[in-house]
């Protein structure tokens, strides 16, 4: 099927809930031909097996995807006005294990803020969009495996006065990046850099143009960012060599569906180390510039 975008205003959902797990009965031995209402293990199974997303993506014909469509390289408009990134990526890969089609997928664009609520009120059957794993969202939501490991680093001009992070270090005070503005951003640049002072900017694009103006030392942002802007220009800038506060990105299921969850686990799995590998190794080349070792075979490393 063509791609299907439908636009979800930011906030215009609750924003909190928590979801109990479902569950059915089962009964062992004699309990069950005793006649005491109880449902036989394979009848549990059935009944699981019916209400599980799993099952009602299938039967629908098509994966239902909440994502965003404004932060490359994770999810964004390419020329031709293509939804791409490695978020979208994530999203056809289990529309081609669910379908044998990676089209047969509906995206519903969203504000970071709609992301769980639009799980609890089943507008998605999936999240994939550059979510980071934290505890509290975790009893809100269910995490898939993460996909990518963030963190934050430096990007600097290639003919600029520094070339690696150690320069950046001893440069103390006289050293100035630039970043989006965050009440927390300087907490962030001093835990490895202490003396370096940040100027903030309202958008990604005016904290770049200052490093380009070289009124700024380095580009202080997501390691993400920095690959993605790297690959559109690989002779202008370089990477500092050193990302810290990492943080882990996975997409996110609705609550008390252990059936999905497993299944999405299996397809990224076999993605990052089995029969898909190439798949996800293309996508990490072309969105962030990193290539992948193939995994060994022989003992699966993953149980090592």
């Amino acid at each position: 099927m063509t791609d299907k975008i439908i636009p979800v205003p930011e906030g215009s959902m609750v924003r909190r809930g928590i979801l109990g797990l479902s569950a059915a009965g089962a009964a062992v031995g004699g309990l069950a031909s005793a006649g005491l209402g109880l449902l036989a293990p394979t009848s549990a199974r059935a009944q699981e097996a019916g209400t599980s997303r799993l099952q009602t993506v299938l039967e629908r014909g098509h994966l239902i995807v909440g994502t965003g469509s404004t932060n490359p390289p994770w999810h964004f408009e390419d020329e031709s006005g293509t939804l791409v990134g490695m978020d979208i990526d994530m999203a056809r890969l289990l529309a081609r294990g669910l379908f044998d089609d990676p089209e047969k997928v509906e995206f519903v664009l969203q504000g970071p803020d709609a992301r769980i609520p639009s799980l609890i009120t089943e507008k998605v059957d999936i999240v994939c969009q550059f979510m980071t794993v934290t505890p509290g969202r975790a009893q809100q939501a269910d995490f898939t495996v993460p996909y990518y490991r963030e963190g934050v680093g430096v990007m600097m001009m290639a003919d600029g006065d520094y070339k690696t992070f150690d320069d950046l270090k001893a440069a103390g005070s006289d050293l100035t990046l630039s970043a989006l503005q965050n009440v927390f951003i300087e907490d962030w640049a001093h835990k490895e850099l202490p003396e370096a002072r940040v100027d903030q900017f309202e958008s990604p694009d005016a904290a770049l143009q200052a490093l380009n103006a070289r009124r700024v030392d380095g580009y202080f942002g997501d390691q993400s960012a920095i690959r993605w802007l790297m690959q559109q220009a690989p002779d202008r800038y370089i990477d500092a060599g050193r990302g810290w506060m990492p943080n882990s990105y996975a997409s996110a299921v609705k609550q008390g569906d252990p059936i999905w969850l497993n299944w999405v686990n299996t397809v990224y799995r076999e993605a990052m180390l089995g029969v898909d590998f190439d798949y996800f190794a293309a996508s990490y080349q072309k969105w962030f510039g990193i290539t992948l070792e193939t995994p060994k075979v022989g003992f699966p490393s993953e149980f090592a």
